[in-house]
């Protein structure tokens, strides 16, 4: 069987070491010229390297690469080989026991928090997807029928997905990535395509006071449970809760903000459908803290508290950062621009006027960031052109003050200034950590 990978990341490693296993003859595809390729394998490399594919018998997609690219350089009739590290793995994977995560924020945390859960509760489970390990890395864990499996699923792998997890869950979709989607409906339609070939047999979970995530889970025929209200988990009495069984007190939860209490209520309607387990569970959700990136209080410094919130890519994030976090916010915003619509962030920056000293502007939607301020009214910014990360911490050791809180936060991508999200974080960790 030919093979073509297209784009050598993460997953097209993993791709290409998969059908390496099952001895294909394999072509690796991608835009950089000096890619490192292991040693003997065959490859197409520069600005055309997605011509001329029909000559293989399947095509591997790399997550950010659009179906859509692929046409143009080829046919329609192209759509029918193309395939995915996430599509091989449901089609091969011993355990039919899948609990997919989708959604605009919280994907990394609600996953982790239903491995964590499970875990707890004496399953034998295994996480990956979007979130650390690729899912045809994770067979070699050895998974078995009964194991069961949560995957992290983003728009760039759900897109052309042609399988459907037993249990899926959809949390807050808010617009997002749309440089790379053709619209608002295209990105609701890549998100409902995780969940369009579930059966009568399946579980559907979604996010009750979004209608977005609503319509997504509603592509298939699975039976459609709501968390934040019932008969999924919600907060009543500011108790966790779940079928009349209290779980926590939302003070007990480690996780900051409002937003972190969607994503508990998310995990654990989804545990909820394979064991009722409260006391399992409640150990996981009283102990359980940030992920690397995600709101995580990285030191605090001469009474000033550092939060690193790289994960944050799109403006959900930053004002989910802002209403978790109490103290006189230094906030570091912007990046690479990909011409979001900014009104509710401004809308977000205006209800914490009273607590947001200062708006550091970094990066290349700088000068739109900086057009809003203005015309919202906003002029607590410093807008220097700074552009790497000492400088930036160098700017908030000087206008911080004791009981002040540094946060990171950006709301757009990281790629006009880093490598990526973890190149960001890891900056500012290390300069952080010196201080």
């Amino acid at each position: 069987m030919k093979v073509a990978i297209l784009g050598y990341g993460r997953q097209g490693i993993s791709s290409y070491n998969y059908f390496l296993k099952q001895n294909a003859d394999i072509t690796i595809h991608d835009i950089n010229k000096n890619l490192e390729l292991p040693e003997g394998a065959k490859s197409v490399l520069g600005e055309d390297y997605l011509k001329d594919l029909n000559q293989y018998d399947l095509i591997l997609r790399s997550p950010k690469i659009h179906p859509r690219e692929i046409v143009e350089n080829n046919s329609e009739d192209i759509l029918e080989k193309i395939s995915s590290n996430t599509n091989e793995f449901f089609k091969v994977c011993p355990s039919k026991n899948i609990i997919g995560v989708t959604g605009t924020k919280g994907k990394g945390t609600t996953s982790t928090l239903i491995f964590e859960m499970l875990k707890n509760a004496g399953f034998n489970v295994h996480l990956g997807g979007n979130i650390g390990i690729s899912p045809l890395d994770l067979l070699d864990e050895d998974i078995k029928p009964s194991d069961y499996v949560v995957l992290e699923l983003a728009n760039f792998q759900t897109i052309d997905l042609k399988f459907s997890p037993h249990i899926g869950v959809c949390l807050l979709v808010e617009p997002e990535h749309l440089d790379w989607h053709q619209d608002m409906d295209e990105y609701i339609s890549a998100k409902a395509q995780m969940f369009k070939n579930q059966n009568e047999n399946d579980i559907a979970i979604y996010y009750s006071k979004n209608e977005n995530s609503k319509t997504v889970v509603s592509s298939g025929k699975a039976k459609l449970i709501p968390y934040f209200e019932e008969p999924g988990a919600l907060i009543k009495d500011d108790i966790i809760q779940i079928e009349d069984v209290k779980i926590s007190h939302k003070s007990d939860v480690k996780l900051l903000g409002e937003h972190n209490l969607q994503n508990v209520c998310a995990a654990l309607t989804a545990v909820w459908q394979v064991e009722k387990d409260a006391v399992n569970y409640r150990r996981v959700i009283e102990t359980f803290t940030n992920l690397p990136f995600r709101l995580e209080l990285r030191k605090t410094v001469n009474g000033v508290k550092y939060f690193n919130d790289s994960f944050s890519s799109n403006l959900t994030a930053t004002k989910a950062a802002l209403d978790a976090i109490k103290e006189p916010k230094i906030l570091i915003l912007g990046g690479k621009d990909r011409g979001l619509e900014l009104k509710d962030l401004l809308s977000s920056i205006e209800s914490h006027k009273n607590d947001i000293k200062n708006i550091i502007v970094i990066g290349e939607a700088s000068s739109r960031i900086v057009d809003s301020l203005n015309a919202a009214g906003f002029n607590n910014y410093t807008n220097l052109g700074l552009t790497n990360m000492q400088n930036i911490i160098d700017e908030t050791l000087k206008i911080s003050i004791e009981g002040d809180a540094v946060v990171l936060s950006p709301g757009f991508p990281s790629f006009d200034m880093f490598k990526d999200f973890e190149d960001r974080g890891k900056q500012f960790n290390s300069i952080v950590d010196k201080l």
